[in-house]
């Protein structure tokens, strides 16, 4: 088996191709070099995991366009690698999550979508955490090991074919994080710049985010 992995060389992509190596399954990373030419890129390949661009300013075209290309190079089976409830309207780049996620249902590939929570190694915890909203909101968090490892099994086993998986490893606050660190955590004032973070930390100092922890731990046997 041979699995293209579209975003290969970021953290997530990296990850998932050394889950899959574990396995014994080869992979290629596609990246923005080969972008222009990705059915060819794609060619040999089993199945493709997906991943966009982090915030990426057209998502849904992002996807249209992977999707094209890869039942162009015979690639007939895709796994999209989304975000954890991807419909809520106040945060726009999950809203393209949403529509490529209707996207890849339509595509006619045999489709399988992880929505994996907020990672866990986005926090540095060898100092107090400071992040721009309540640290007492809740959050389902994905190990993003765990989150590659879930991707290696449904690229490779039976029965995950039309499956929506939600992904996280805990529920917690970030307070909780931190004290269990041995750390401090403080909310800050939001860095001005992308309306699209402004929003996000708007929508988490709100809402937070909870994320199900079973179908993680069922896709890992746990």
């Amino acid at each position: 088996m041979r699995v293209a992995v579209v975003g290969g060389s970021g953290k997530t992509g990296r990850a998932v191709r050394h889950a899959l190596a574990t396995r014994g399954v080869r992979s290629v990373s596609i990246g923005r070099a080969e972008w222009p030419n990705l059915a060819a890129a794609s060619a040999d390949a089993d199945a493709a995991y997906l991943i966009a661009p982090n915030m990426h300013p057209d998502e849904p075209r992002y996807v249209a366009d992977a999707l094209a290309a890869m039942t162009t190079a015979g690639v007939t089976r895709v796994v999209y690698h989304s975000v954890a409830s991807p419909f809520a309207p106040q945060m726009p780049h999950h809203i393209g999550k949403a529509r490529s996620e209707d996207l890849v249902r339509r595509s006619g590939l045999d489709w399988t979508i992880l929505q994996p929570g907020a990672y866990l190694q986005n926090f540095d915890l060898t100092a107090d955490l400071e992040v721009p909203y309540d640290v007492e909101a809740r959050f389902g968090f994905a190990d993003l090991t765990e989150v590659a490892e879930a991707a290696a099994v449904v690229l490779t086993e039976h029965g995950h074919l039309g499956a929506t998986y939600e992904l996280a490893s805990r529920v917690a606050t970030p307070a909780e994080l931190a004290a269990e660190a041995g750390r401090r955590a403080r909310k800050v004032e939001a860095p001005e710049g992308h309306p699209w973070l402004e929003a996000m930390f708007d929508y988490y100092d709100r809402y937070g985010l909870l994320v199900g922890t079973r179908p993680l731990s069922m896709l890992l046997g746990r």
